[in-house]
């Protein structure tokens, strides 16, 4: 291809390595797209085993112009507790903040809950002298006489990193910033992070935490993106990839791995960030984004184009634990464990359950034939016929048919039905857990479903999304092109971000507007100054602007878009957009002051950015498409004779209608019957759900 421009995104998952290549030149735009077995712990190798794999479909690593890479390797080494150990200096008095953490116990009846025990134990926490208030005046000077011994223990104990969290450092970071050089200076060989160094908002517990926890993984990833780094240069990549992050944007490599936590969500963000560009693309910018992998399902709702990002965000946390707090920028989402692994199970009431345990990859659902014998949702998926066993992910494995009825049978026995019976109620099981996430982001918050286009991507999000989309009377239902590794297409539709967060209380009274125009000012000069170390000019960024509201003596905030500069004549329109977005969410107001609680600035750049070129559209007629015909099971509306389609086929411009399955080797598209389908200029597939038959 002439004048060619290469860029490759690769998104690192719990089982699949996903890679797209898009090849742009003269001659148009070529599409690439890989899989590879995920490698842990090296997971660096399974990229550079999916890039050998572009290479062999003729483009090199050597030639690629821009590189984006996602991965759960801090995810991983959090919840798996492979971090480092670690040692936090803190304000002294306040050594305890991690133990103390918050009142929010879920399993409100145990007299006996305990909570999540610290990342960083008791002895490991010292203290130093010297406070802050909470306007940021120093209330009692830094004395750090006591450094040298605290350091001096914590090189005993084996300490790999070191995390600072002092009192108000989000309204005053000089003290930190003592700190922080002198740690430095004095043990240079340390990974050390300040929490300033990752978010200006208060709340010490979170911060705290959120320190602690970059900390703890910081070794680790960096040791990880080093790796990556050399691997991509031995390769022949000319510059260091992008790193995506939980923000829906990318980051250098350097910034990232001196601050990791960054990219705690980097996978599902940027598959909700290629779902709000997507939006975009077809003209449909309210998206209920739907992600279904092996292991869980994540939705996310999108408004007018924009994803919403948040800093409330928790791992680990369940009905029977409190879990632990990240203040980053995270793509706002739920997650649940219901994918294509997730096991079903009989509880001692007779009552049918499908997840969350699961079966993943290995011995994996009982039709990998590997050893599963426990019944999954893509069990269940294959008996109904709505997956193909004669081409049982994509022909790479033959289906054991027979370990499958074993499996359904015995959750058939348990619920005294055959083996049919059960797998049509794994599937609506599975369907009623995942409606109830989607509710959780849309109608819970005020938002009504019919507004809104279902688009669903994933290894299994297209086999579930019709009968979901008719549940919520969505608009209608879009798979993308190359659904399955729709997560790495989203990166290479993101801008290098990085998001600002500034604590600062102000009342929307006469003389706020000029104080709440400063801080967005200097946020904004902070914000180029760090771009620019990364080569990237003043004129290159573009910001947007928000503000974090509540009623006066309110606990927690509600966000607010701020259009242009902030003036004392913008003030009561200002409070008005904070009313209405709190009482849509809530679904009441109250006669009472509004005040800001500090500001959100977002801050991006393009960098690699691909634009799609539409293909021509031609013949309605999808007929020689067609590659065979079976009865499907649609669980709901029964058994019909249902067109199966080769996905490769389908052209833009072709329509069909359903009961059909489209099948490609990443994903199977289950098209109920009713439906009607049409495939747009960018192979996307529309589904128009109409009237079930």
């Amino acid at each position: 291809m002439t004048n060619s421009i290469r860029r490759v995104a690769t998104d690192v998952g719990g089982t699949f390595t996903d890679l797209v290549a898009f090849e742009t030149g003269d001659d148009g735009m070529r599409v690439v797209t890989a899989k590879s077995d995920t490698t842990p712990p090296n997971f660096e190798q399974g990229v550079l085993n999916v890039l050998s794999k572009m290479e062999a479909d003729g483009i090199a690593t050597a030639d690629v112009d821009f590189m984006a890479h996602g991965t759960t390797v801090v995810i991983n080494a959090l919840t798996e507790r492979k971090g480092v150990k670690v040692g936090l200096i803190t304000t002294e008095g306040f050594r305890d903040t991690l133990e103390i953490a918050r009142g929010n116990r879920p399993d409100f009846f145990n007299l006996h809950y305990e909570k999540p025990e610290p990342f960083v134990p008791r002895h490991l926490r010292a203290e130093v002298p010297g406070r802050m208030t909470y306007q940021g005046t120093e209330r009692a000077p830094l004395d750090l006489s006591g450094l040298p011994a605290i350091l001096k223990d914590f090189r005993a104990e084996r300490v790999q990193a070191v995390a600072i969290s002092l009192l108000h450092s989000y309204a005053n970071t000089a003290h930190e910033e003592a700190l922080l050089a002198e740690v430095t200076r004095m043990w240079p060989e340390v990974s050390v992070v300040a929490s300033h160094q990752i978010t200006r908002e208060w709340r010490e517990y979170e911060r705290s935490n959120t320190a602690v926890l970059s900390a703890y993984v910081q070794p680790v990833a960096a040791r990880y993106l080093g790796k990556l780094d050399e691997g991509m240069k031995q390769g022949g990549l000319k510059q260091s990839p992008f790193i995506m992050q939980s923000n829906c944007g990318v980051d250098s490599l350097a910034a990232t791995s001196a601050v990791p936590i960054t990219m705690v969500e980097s996978g599902p963000a940027s598959g909700f960030w290629g779902a709000a560009e997507l939006g975009k693309l077809i003209g449909e910018p309210n998206i209920l984004a739907l992600d279904i992998g092996g292991t869980t399902a994540k939705c996310s709702l999108i408004e007018d184009g924009e994803v919403r990002i948040m800093t409330d965000y928790w791992i680990e946390r369940s009905r029977k634990s409190a879990g632990y707090p990240i203040m980053v920028p995270v793509v706002d989402l739920v997650e649940i464990g219901n994918g294509g692994g997730s096991i079903a199970w009989v509880d001692d009431f007779g009552k049918l359950h499908v997840g969350p345990q699961s079966a993943g990859a290995l011995p994996g659902p009982a039709a990998y034939g590997k050893g599963g014998e426990a019944a999954t949702t893509t069990d269940a998926n294959l008996w109904l016929g709505r997956i193909n066993r004669d081409y049982f992910c994509g022909g790479s494995i033959e289906a054991d048919m027979a370990n499958t009825e074993a499996a359904l049978k015995a959750v058939g026995d348990k619920l005294e039905v055959d083996a049919d019976e059960a797998a049509r109620g794994i599937i609506r099981i599975a369907n009623n857990n995942m409606v109830n996430a989607l509710k959780l982001v849309s109608l819970n918050r005020g938002h009504d479903t019919r507004d809104f286009t279902l688009l669903a991507f994933g290894g299994g999000g297209a086999m579930h999304a019709v009968a979901l989309g008719q549940e919520l009377q969505v608009k209608k239902v879009v798979v993308p092109a190359a659904a399955a590794v729709f997560s790495a297409w989203g990166m290479m539709m993101s801008d290098l971000r990085r998001d600002f967060f500034v604590t600062q209380l102000a009342e929307l009274s006469e003389g706020a507007g000029g104080v709440i125009e400063h801080i967005f000012t200097e946020a904004e000069a902070k914000a180029r100054e760090t771009f620019a170390a990364d080569g990237v000019t003043a004129e290159q960024v573009s910001f947007l602007r928000y503000g974090k509201f509540r009623y006066q003596n309110q606990e927690h905030t509600t966000e607010v878009l701020l259009d242009g500069a902030v003036t004392d004549a913008k003030l009561d329109q200002i409070a008005e957009d904070f009313r209405e977005a709190y009482e849509r969410e809530y679904t009441y107001r109250l006669d009472a002051p509004v005040e800001m609680v500090g500001i959100h600035l977002v801050a991006r750049a393009e960098v690699g950015k691909i634009e799609m070129s539409p293909a021509p559209m031609g013949d309605a007629d999808a007929s020689g498409a067609i590659k065979s015909r079976r009865t499907v099971d649609y669980a709901l509306e029964g058994r019909h004779l249902a067109d199966i389609y080769d996905g490769g086929e389908l052209s833009p411009g072709m329509t069909f209608n359903g009961p059909a399955v489209v099948e490609d080797p990443g994903t199977t598209i289950v098209i109920h019957p009713g439906n009607k389908v049409s495939v747009d200029t960018y192979r996307n597939i529309h589904i128009e759900l109409g009237e079930t038959a």
